[in-house]
């Protein structure tokens, strides 16, 4: 974990003035020039003096109005003016992966790689981008640090998807195939194969439908059904599905009473699929012998489902919620589930998701959609 980075800032005279004698020499821009991606100098407030076209080009703006900036409030990163003293100043910059390549360069005087995960917001659309960053001393009058940028998107997201067929599909087919292979010494217990059979066959289309729609949400061409949605139910169903979930082995799943038989105008597939996923977090953060709850709150202004379990998430965990390769389990390609929820329900369900958690009430993540 990263300390809070140093709040201070050198004045627009001074970054200007550093600007000023770095310019004057050709090969420290040219070098910065010749970097396959985008990248800049910092100064010793982490404040760029020198940026390349590449990174104007992904933040959209002329060079020169990036000098003064840190690296966070070039790229856009949404917690960037969370503090008046800027990128890495706030809570979240504490594990920054940014950030902590930065600092550790600043302190050894040597070369430091990290991986970041930052979520970026343009235009009221926020999005998710995995990078590798790499920080190198250098000495020209004074010390600097080049700050240099890879966009690892690409590799994170087909990490993830790799693990959701090759592992998590792979796992299921297995427990198909041992049905099938003890079928025949099983005979007298053909209804409770028959129907655990039929809940892995429904476990193995729902991953590949999960998947499939996870790209076409991220291409930004998934199709959106808005149609009434019996919450009831709904969410009995969901109950019903995710109680014979591995997961759920020696915990219970309730559903808060209702009042009456509320209707909803959502996407009912799109809505499963979260809360689905909202339920199995929630599992997995419960022991054996709790309960994960299942609320939902409506009126005027909209619809509300809420889900609870007892556990509580720590402050690292909860500073990198929602980011796409960030997962509280070991192993490489993890942490899709909280990413997608946030991506189907912000940019398709045109609602808002969060969460609480303390030692008191335990953990809710909740899911608040408009009236339609």
């Amino acid at each position: 974990m990263t300390e809070f980075a140093p709040a201070e800032r050198l004045s627009d005279e001074q970054v200007r003035e550093c600007h000023r004698r770095l310019g004057a020499t050709p090969l420290v821009q040219a070098l910065l020039e010749s970097f396959p991606g985008p990248a800049l100098v910092l100064n010793r407030c982490r404040q760029a003096v020198l940026v390349n076209r590449k990174l104007a080009q992904l933040a959209g703006r002329v060079p020169t109005e990036l000098i003064g900036l840190r690296p966070g409030e070039i790229i856009g990163c949404i917690h960037a003016g969370e503090q008046e003293a800027g990128c890495g100043t706030t809570r979240f910059c504490r594990y920054c992966g940014a950030v902590r390549a930065i600092l550790g360069s600043q302190a050894t005087r040597q070369e430091t790689v990290e991986e970041c995960r930052i979520v970026v917001g343009r235009g009221g659309v926020e999005s998710a981008l995995d990078l590798r960053v790499w920080a190198t001393p250098i000495q020209v009058d004074e010390p600097y640090t080049v700050f240099a940028i890879q966009d690892i998107s690409d590799e994170k997201r087909r990490a993830a998807l790799e693990r959701m067929f090759f592992h998590d599909i792979l796992n299921l087919v297995s427990g198909l195939s041992g049905l099938v292979e003890a079928w025949p010494e099983l005979k007298d217990q053909e209804d409770e194969i028959l129907n655990t059979t039929q809940e892995l066959v429904r476990e193995l289309v729902e991953q590949i439908q999960a998947g499939r729609a996870l790209a076409a949400a991220e291409r930004g061409d998934l199709e959106v059904q808005m149609r009434p949605v019996a919450v009831r139910t709904l969410l009995v169903r969901l109950r019903e599905r995710h109680s014979f979930d591995s997961l759920a082995a020696g915990k219970r799943i309730v559903i808060d009473p209702l009042d009456g038989e509320p209707v909803i105008c959502s996407d009912e597939v799109l809505l499963a699929r979260v809360l689905g996923n909202l339920i199995k977090n929630a599992f997995e953060a419960t022991r054996p012998g709790g309960t994960v709850t299942i609320r939902f709150e409506g009126n005027a202004g909209g619809a509300t489902f809420a889900v609870h379990n007892p556990g509580v998430i720590s402050e690292e965990v909860r500073c990198q919620l929602f980011q796409r390769s960030f997962s509280t389990k070991p192993g490489r390609g993890r942490g899709i589930g909280l990413y997608s929820v946030k991506l189907l329900v912000e940019r398709y369900l045109k609602g808002s998701v969060g969460f609480r958690s303390s030692p008191e009430e335990g953990t809710v993540f909740w899911v608040r959609l408009p009236a339609i």
